[in-house]
């Protein structure tokens, strides 16, 4: 089946505008990896999709081959970003969303548009609605941890 190239583009397109809401909403709130990051995390993940997809039209060829490898990769981005400072981590937060914008990518690259759509959305529910909460549970942890005095 061929894809046009309208569609291809807007694949494209779709992957790179959801990566750069995410990217926008982690930039609000300057952490490590911003607008920019993010949108071509989520961009570099829709076309390995694409071409996966592409080069395995017409042949035995599996398609997932490529696109199970944006895995592994985007694990070595998020690594990056983590960091520890004695007993304390920080960064987790921002390489599990690399990791899941890589993901919105790969499904807008595969044509998923109500997978990527809904995961933008919900992600970003995770990140915007959730940090309050988080940030209590924490507090009321240290204040329960006679350790941490």
């Amino acid at each position: 089946m061929e894809i046009a190239t309208w569609h291809l583009i807007g694949r494209l397109l779709l992957a790179a505008g959801l990566g750069a809401v995410i990217g926008a909403e982690r930039e609000f709130h300057n952490k490590a990896a911003g607008l920019r990051t993010n949108t071509l995390i989520a961009l570099g993940a829709a076309i390995f999709t694409l071409l996966s997809l592409l080069m395995a039209q017409g042949s035995t060829a599996d398609p997932t081959r490529i696109t199970s490898q944006i895995v592994t990769g985007i694990g070595f981005l998020g690594g990056g970003v983590i960091l520890r400072t004695g007993l304390q981590v920080q960064g987790l937060t921002t390489a599990a969303t690399i990791w899941v914008n890589a993901a919105i990518g790969a499904a807008a690259g595969a044509g998923q548009y109500r997978i990527a759509i809904a995961a933008t959305v919900t992600a970003l529910f995770v990140l915007a609605a959730l940090a309050p909460l988080d940030t209590r549970l924490e507090r009321a942890g240290r204040a329960e941890d006679p350790s941490s005095d």
